[in-house]
């Protein structure tokens, strides 16, 4: 398992353990490791979105678009 991997898979137990915060740090972190990975994004803004920031998941579904036109996860 890869850091990325690792660093996803706690984004997103924290995520379905309702701690959108924590979830938010590990998926940017996986960002910094790997920023044209467009599901990385679509993590980072589904954290955004629960945490009712929701400017700036559009600005991380956006991102995830550019980088995969044709991404079907891109909320």
């Amino acid at each position: 398992m890869t850091k990325i991997d690792e660093l996803v898979s706690d984004g997103k137990s924290f995520l379905e353990n309702g701690d959108f915060d924590k979830a938010l740090g590990f998926f940017e972190q996986a960002l910094l490791l790997n920023p044209k990975n467009p599901d990385l994004w679509n993590y980072k803004g589904t954290a955004l979105r629960s945490l009712g920031r929701y400017g700036e998941s559009m600005d991380c579904f956006n991102a995830s678009l550019k980088l995969d036109p044709r991404d079907r996860f891109a909320s």
